[in-house]
C-alpha cells in the first residue's frame, strides 16, 4: 500500500543497520499510535517526535543527533540535521507500511494522513 502519491525516499547514512532498524520500529510504533488515536488528522515528524517529545535521550533516535555532533556541528545544527534524517526514515516507514497514506508538503515539512481504506 504505502504512499498514495509516491515521491523520493532517501537513505540515511552514518548510523549502523541495527540503529536504523530500531529507529524504524520506534517510528512505526509512533505512526500506529497516531493513526489509532487521531484518525483522519495530518501528522509530521514534528507531531510525533517534537514538542513534548523533543528530548531524544533514551530513545533509538539519539544516534541521529550524535552522528551530527560527532561531525563537529553545533547543537542547534545537529538537532536540525538529525530531524531531517529522521524525516527521511519516517517517510520510508510510511512507504513500507501495509496501509495507504496521503502525503503533502506544507510549511516546509512533509505531512502524512492515513487514508483508512484497507479491508
Amino acid at each position: 500500500m504505502a504512499l498514495k502519491n509516491p515521491s523520493e525516499i532517501r537513505s540515511v547514512s552514518g548510523i549502523t543497520d541495527i540503529e536504523k532498524e530500531k529507529i524504524f520500529d520506534f517510528l512505526q510504533g509512533a505512526v500506529y499510535c497516531w493513526c489509532k488515536n487521531r484518525k483522519d488528522e495530518w501528522f509530521s515528524l514534528r507531531d510525533l517526535m517534537g514538542g513534548d517529545n523533543y528530548d531524544w535521550d533514551g530513545t533509538p533516535l539519539l544516534p541521529l543527533y550524535n552522528k551530527h555532533i560527532n561531525k563537529g556541528k553545533a547543537s542547534e545544527e545537529a538537532i536540525r540535521d538529525a530531524g531531517k534524517d529522521c524525516g527521511w526514515i519516517l517517510k520510508r516507514v510510511i512507504n513500507k507500511d501495509k496501509r495507504t497514506f496521503e502525503t503533502k508538503k506544507e510549511d516546509l515539512i512533509r505531512k502524512y494522513r492515513w487514508v483508512g481504506n484497507e479491508k
